[in-house]
């Protein structure tokens, strides 16, 4: 339920006029110029108010050309322990979102195409197949949600059983970080131990000299780029603080040319910032002879290709 499975559900709905508009790639607009989905159910394990898509992307479903949407009623609406938390926080963003889908839910539908069904409160615990190896089916159980010990919101199965018939499944649940040699890790949490972007040595509990974090390592798979970019404000101020009283790595040869030569060394089919200008000025320029933003390469052969590489 988070913004990429929105973006799988938003392109599985839109038309390929609307998609012609966009930059996706080509041989993927011809893929789905073919395609013959005409319904896309989002299933969600917990309830509107632990979903994680933000309101804009969730907003954008409501509005494709040939897509009905709906949400059942009785799953639009929000439970007990969900209404009481939402209570206590106070949390506009998500009071806002709440109201955008119980208004999906009183819906009716338009004779559209395609439909979209978003559905709460239901974990698929099995794929079912045919003879030859397809999948037909998804089982699914009803949840319920309870406040945990610690205060925070959980579900847990009920015995209500339900199978919705699919030829299609895509599985959306977020990443996990990997941790890198040498580079402490907390495995629980998949993350980088840190605070404010400075690693931080579990046993001696003291910031590592040299060794950052930022982004979805540092904090865990949330938010979005706009976060990602205030997470990293706080890492590089951390960073030039460090600069500031010493606090730095003192490598025997420090100058920016070796950097260059490390990386070639490791990987000579690189790409340098100036590489990247120049295959944007091209993908920006092969896109205007189709009326659209970009025509991308998906190819690395392709993106060296283009630079004479």
């Amino acid at each position: 339920m988070g913004n990429v499975a929105v973006d799988v559900t938003r392109i599985l709905c839109l038309t390929p006029d609307e998609l012609a508009v966009t930059d996706i790639a080509t041989h993927a607009l011809g893929a789905l110029r073919r395609s013959r989905v005409k319904e896309v159910c989002l299933v969600g394990r917990r309830g509107p108010a632990q979903a994680t898509f933000t309101n804009p992307e969730i907003k954008e479903l409501g509005n494709m050309a040939d897509a009905d949407i709906s949400v059942l009623p009785e799953e639009a609406q929000l439970d007990d322990v969900s209404r009481a938390a939402v209570d206590a926080s106070d949390d506009r963003p998500t009071r806002q979102k709440v109201e955008i889908l119980q208004g999906y839910a009183s819906r009716k539908p338009a004779g559209r195409t395609r439909r979209l069904s978003i559905r709460f409160f239901v974990s698929p615990v099995d794929l079912l197949g045919n003879a030859a190896g397809r999948v037909v089916a998804m089982r699914l159980v009803k949840n319920a949600l309870y406040q945990t010990e610690a205060g925070t919101l959980n579900h847990k199965a009920t015995d209500s059983v339900q199978e919705l018939s699919t030829g299609l499944v895509f599985r959306s649940v977020g990443y996990r970080g990997t941790p890198l040699p040498g580079v402490p890790f907390n495995e629980r949490w998949g993350v980088i131990p840190n605070e404010k972007g400075r690693v931080i040595d579990p046993e001696l509990q003291q910031p590592v000299v040299g060794e950052y974090c930022s982004g979805w390592i540092k904090r865990g798979p949330t938010g979005v780029i706009g976060t990602n970019k205030l997470d990293s404000v706080e890492t590089v101020n951390c960073m030039l603080e460090d600069l500031a009283r010493g606090s730095i790595l003192r490598p025997l040869e420090p100058e920016v040319s070796q950097t260059e030569h490390l990386v070639r060394e490791r990987q000579p089919n690189f790409f340098s910032f100036a590489d990247w200008l120049r295959l944007d000025a091209i993908e920006v320029r092969n896109g205007r002879g189709q009326d659209r933003p970009r025509e991308k390469f998906t190819r690395v052969e392709d993106m060296l290709a283009a630079l004479g590489r």
